[in-house]
């Protein structure tokens, strides 16, 4: 896959207010997300683990029913079926890690 410039890549809004930018690895998904102020990511899981990275704004996470409130250089290590969801608080870029990659992104 080589080299990809973010900016000519086509994002895609996966629920109201998260638009995201996919790469994908053999064996790990990136996701930039792009997310508007007070947008919801309802409670879920999934088999995948997930670091959560917030670059701008401010988002609450709420990992196995703890809140907390991320800002820029946190992170969040969420393991494979653990539920966690969020809203943002502000309009926020979140860089999302996961593996193994996530197949329903490509």
């Amino acid at each position: 896959m080589g080299f990809l410039n973010l900016k000519e890549m086509e994002e895609r809004e996966i629920i109201p207010g998260y638009r995201a930018v996919f790469v994908h690895s053999e064996n790990m998904s990136l996701a930039y997300w792009d997310i508007d102020s007070g947008a919801v990511m309802p409670e879920h899981s999934h088999p995948h683990e997930q670091i959560a990275n917030v670059l701008e704004g401010r988002f609450e996470l709420t990992v196995n029913g703890e809140p907390r409130v991320l800002e820029p250089g946190m992170v969040a290590v969420i393991p494979g079926g653990v539920p966690h969801g969020g809203v943002a608080l502000t309009p926020c870029r979140l860089l999302d890690a996961f593996h193994p990659p996530r197949e329903d992104y490509k």
